[in-house]
């Protein structure tokens, strides 16, 4: 079991219990899009090493965060997923992604960054009024790494891999992505220099670009954290 460090009767210390460890949430991020093999959270979670990822997957699994899971052969291989209770903690992390997506500054060349991770923000934050009445997948293709979305009436999810028949299609590669998220490039460049492609329905990728723009991302979080834009006062 996770290591009870607060003793106190309160909502909060008791959430602490759970998720306050350095690398828990980290963890239920990376299993947010789907199932992960260790390797894969090795691989997510620079840094980390892999005595103390065991420990933390053992701990969360106790706790009914977590459960593994043998994947039908030819596959034979033991995953990692989100319980129900993991997916209420993911869903719970909304509120401190957006707190933390207001803070963000300009990008250290020492800090790491993978698309998964910044999809999942995307995810939290997205335009739900925007998605009122839509029932679209958006995929992207970024770098090595393939994710989608899917768009269901005021309902966003991302999912790992590809989409069987996505409404639109984004692609571009690791630098130039990691350019849009941290703002050095916009998107609207990115496409005129051949960097970044976007195919498909052109009235879909008007509805992806409102609900997944920049600026609508960072407006959504001081919605959600009742903040003014920090960077901005930076």
């Amino acid at each position: 079991m996770l290591e009870h460090r607060y003793q106190q009767y309160c909502a909060l210390a008791r959430a602490l219990d759970l998720a306050g460890d350095r690398w828990t949430l980290l963890i239920v991020r990376e299993l947010v899009p789907g199932p992960r093999r260790f390797t894969d959270l090795v691989d997510g979670l620079p840094g980390i090493s892999r005595k103390l990822l065991t420990e933390r997957l053992r701990a969360l699994e106790g706790e009914g965060i977590v459960a593994r899971r043998e994947l039908e052969p030819p596959a034979a291989r033991q995953v990692y997923e989100l319980t129900d209770d993991g997916r209420d903690l993911a869903e719970a992390m909304a509120g401190l992604i957006a707190w933390g997506f207001t803070r963000l500054k300009e990008r250290d060349p020492a800090e790491s960054l993978q698309a998964r991770w910044t999809a999942v923000g995307m995810a939290s934050l997205a335009d739900r009024e925007a998605t009122k009445g839509v029932r679209e997948t958006y995929q992207y293709l970024v770098g090595r790494s393939a994710f989608h979305f899917t768009v269901d009436d005021g309902a966003v999810r991302v999912h790992d891999g590809r989409a069987e028949d996505p409404a639109v299609v984004l692609a571009t590669d690791d630098q130039t992505w990691a350019g849009i998220v941290s703002g050095e490039i916009s998107a609207s460049a990115a496409r005129a220099s051949g960097a970044l492609t976007v195919a498909g329905d052109r009235r879909a990728a008007k509805r992806l670009r409102t609900i997944f723009a920049h600026d609508e991302l960072l407006a959504q979080a001081c919605r959600i954290t009742g903040t003014a834009d920090l960077r901005k006062r930076a």
